[in-house]
């Protein structure tokens, strides 16, 4: 059965953006670009909501020859969406308008692929809460976006609990922290 990962880049402050800021928040460096041209080596099916599918295909459609944008318009894609109108103008995007949960569980049973999210806070936070997630990825950048950060990634998340399987240092500052996660009902020891 494949595995789902849940994959996330953030400030040490817990979000995914901010205001001014460029992608990366500026400090991407030769070593982590590296490590992300490597990873677009192995097959994967890339799983995303409406907004990320709106960003990302319009950077796409502004760069078609940039390296990284070219390689994730051939992997396969799967949008989940109910607003967005088939056919979808994005290469290789399926686009899947019924109940996310019900069709990554149906992914991971029928697909052999791995399957990774690509932003997309709230189907991210769904597929966590219904605890089909095997892993959690996330590379940590040095910065603290108080004033500017929009887009809080673990606002209305469940509690979570996170074993640690791999984590790697790129660049001397970018920490990548890899867990396996548990959905908890409530703090670990409390109640009967």
């Amino acid at each position: 059965m494949p595995s789902l990962m849940v994959d996330f880049i953030v400030s040490l402050d817990g979000y995914a953006a901010a205001e001014g800021w460029p992608g990366f928040w500026g400090m991407e460096g030769p070593e982590y670009l590296a490590w992300i041209g490597k990873g677009a080596e192995h097959e994967h099916v890339a799983l995303m909501g409406a907004t990320t599918y709106r960003l990302m295909s319009g950077f796409a459609a502004e760069a078609p020859d940039e390296p990284g944008l070219a390689e994730l318009t051939a992997t396969p894609k799967v949008v989940f969406s109910s607003t967005l109108e088939p056919p979808l103008s994005w290469d290789n995007t399926e686009l899947v308008a019924g109940d996310a949960v019900a069709a990554v569980q149906d992914m991971k049973r029928r697909d052999s692929r791995p399957l990774r999210t690509i932003g997309s806070l709230s189907l991210c936070r769904s597929l966590l809460r219904a605890g089909v997630v095997d892993r959690f990825r996330v590379v940590v950048f040095p910065v603290i976006t108080g004033a500017t950060g929009r887009d809080r990634i673990y606002d209305g998340y469940p509690d979570i609990a996170l074993d640690l399987v791999d984590s790697r240092t790129f660049d001397g500052r970018l920490q990548l922290l890899e867990y396996v996660p548990t959905v908890l009902d409530g703090p670990p020891g409390v109640g009967g």
